[in-house]
């Protein structure tokens, strides 16, 4: 079968024949891919960078870890990779499936998973995200940060208030559903004290960072507290774009009522995995598919992966490969 094979870190994936894989017990079975979304978190494995990544084994790795799938029976389904997905076929989890409507086409369908998991799981399970809540979503110009707009006012959110660098991009984040924009490429001065006033007049419930480094610093300054009661703020750390590492103060933690957390691999408890697959996918896939969460593709053909695996993709869009 043909495939999109990573041999060793650093270097591009190559499109080449590769053997097909087999079900080694009865959690796994075989698929026929039909699309592949190419995300940070794919590329970050595959160079062997992120957190949860090893070396590519010298016989190749196969790229991608989750896709648009046909089962058996011709079922088309969510599927999440045992040994890569980038491929003609998979060997996937039996146990991690969701099946697709079928007014929601593949690209669409292969894109929204990751997207929904960096927004909905942080939104759901670690900021415990009520109707009414005031949310900031910082880094919101991504393609995950455009979802998690969509998905907090689906939660109901009151009002949104997203952070990013394209001016562009954050004029349609309004048509998205947020409320209010603070460009991060003015001064820091002029960001704290925008931020500031909304969170005097509309105390910030929930933060979810997708760029961590100074912007979350100067966030925690902004809500840092006076010696008054304080709202119960939640700040979810997803994503650390612009650095891995802060200054925390002391007196952040204790001047207001802030839990801090993260969302990612390794923080969620099996059972709110289960409902993911269980409840809020199936949930997010017939949002698409009536038109309701909107999001923007590139699509390409896996025999170009290599020319396109360090493409810029701008916007907020997700690079999708077809099979």
């Amino acid at each position: 079968m043909k495939a999109a094979v990573m041999y060793q870190k650093g270097e591009l994936p190559q499109y080449v024949d590769f053997p097909e894989p087999i079900a080694q017990n009865n959690d796994e079975i075989v698929v026929t891919v039909k699309a592949v979304a190419i995300k940070h978190l794919d590329k970050s494995r595959a160079s062997g960078k992120h957190y949860s990544s090893d070396a590519p084994a010298s016989s190749g790795r196969v790229v991608g870890g989750d896709g648009v799938c046909l089962l058996e029976d011709c079922t088309r389904v969510y599927g999440m990779a045992v040994n890569g997905m980038l491929a003609e076929k998979a060997t996937i989890h039996k146990d991690r499936i969701v099946k697709i409507p079928d007014a929601l086409d593949d690209v669409t369908a292969a894109a929204l998973p990751n997207a929904v998991i960096g927004a909905a799981m942080g939104l759901k399970f670690k900021a415990d995200i009520q109707p009414g809540d005031v949310v900031l979503v910082n880094g919101a110009t991504s393609f995950t940060g455009r979802v998690a707009v969509q998905i907090a006012k689906h939660y109901g959110a009151k009002r949104v208030i997203v952070t990013g660098r394209n001016q562009e991009s954050l004029n349609e984040l309004l048509e998205l559903g947020a409320d209010e924009i603070i460009s991060v490429m003015q001064s820091d001065e002029q960001f704290i004290a925008q931020l500031k006033a909304i969170h005097a007049e509309t105390p910030i419930d929930v933060i979810i960072d997708y760029l961590w480094g100074h912007t979350a610093e100067m966030i925690l300054t902004c809500i840092k507290g006076d010696g008054s009661f304080t709202n119960r703020i939640r700040y979810v750390s997803v994503g650390s774009i612009t650095g891995d590492i802060i200054q925390l103060s002391a007196a952040n933690m204790r001047s207001a009522d802030l839990q801090l957390t993260g969302s990612g691999l390794g923080a969620w408890s099996r059972k709110q995995v289960g409902l993911l697959l269980s409840e809020i996918l199936p949930e997010m896939f017939q949002l698409a598919a009536e038109g309701k969460l909107k999001v923007d593709t590139i699509t390409v053909k896996m025999e170009d992966i290599a020319e396109l695996w360090d493409l810029d993709i701008p916007g907020g869009k997700r690079l999708v490969v077809t099979i």
